[in-house]
């Protein structure tokens, strides 16, 4: 069951230059953040680092130990530049193996296509001590060690990964959250919005201000754990809004 009064969190390390260079544009950070939501967990931090042992192994060691959970997308392929296992091994101290099941899995799964060679072996390494995430989408599996969890970087394939791990991991209550739009600058309800918030401790409130149709608008997300606190936050925020003249529409614009 989850505990409400426990608020786990998990960061993501997006691995590769590709990243970093424009070439590929990441699409992990909003897909592990939204799984993470129904989850319990939230997302608190988000990096990207470049393909370096160094570099992968220093944050891999900072954010392991500074969330519950830390995930990586990205650099668990059979080229050379595939380097995120042995990254962090070396930030865990441990040895890099071939995982008999990973390996079983493998050749399997390249019984026909072309057979198991030393570079789609290198997709049976794992970290000592490890464990497999199951991939049900192209065959080499994700890796689990310890609180860290290894994807891939194609999004389709970290997505089935996140699917196997869905229900695995313990978490508090789900963030919930509701949005209000209005047509109005930030500035404007800046006061408004503080005031509303601070009477509703259990909230959190966002402003998103954006620019259409030659108009100035923002849209209000509420979030909360208790839905009772959210709804209450809700209703006073379309209450206040009304009061300052304000017209809004429940669910956004």
């Amino acid at each position: 069951m989850p505990t409400t009064d426990r608020i786990w969190t998990a960061a993501l390390l997006v691995i590769g230059d590709e990243i970093l260079t424009g070439r590929t544009h990441d699409k992990n950070i909003a897909q592990l953040a939204s799984w993470l939501g129904v989850q319990g967990i939230r997302l608190k931090e988000a990096r990207v680092v470049a393909d370096d042992m160094g570099a992968i192994a220093a944050a891999v060691n900072a954010l392991r130990t500074g969330h519950d959970y830390l995930f990586t997308t990205g650099g668990i392929g059979p080229t050379h530049d595939d380097i995120t296992v042995d990254a962090v091994a070396e930030a865990l101290g441990v040895p890099v193996v071939v995982d008999p099941e990973a390996r079983a899995i493998l050749e399997e799964y390249y019984a026909t296509r072309g057979g198991l060679n030393d570079a789609r072996l290198r997709m049976a390494r794992v970290p000592q001590g490890s464990e497999l995430i199951p991939n049900r989408m192209s065959g080499a599996p994700g890796i689990k060690t310890g609180n860290v969890f290894l994807l891939a970087g194609v999004p389709h394939i970290a997505a089935q990964m996140l699917d196997a791990l869905t229900g695995t991991l313990e978490g508090g209550a789900p963030l919930l959250s509701e949005t209000i739009g209005c047509w109005t600058a930030e500035s404007e309800v800046a006061d408004l919005l503080r005031a509303v918030e601070k009477a509703h401790a259990e909230c959190q409130i966002g402003s998103y201000p954006f620019f259409r149709e030659g108009r100035t608008g923002a849209n209000f997300v509420i979030r909360s754990t208790d839905p009772d606190a959210l709804a209450s936050c809700a209703d006073s925020l379309c209450g206040a809004l009304a009061e300052a003249g304000k017209d809004f529409t429940p669910g956004g614009i």
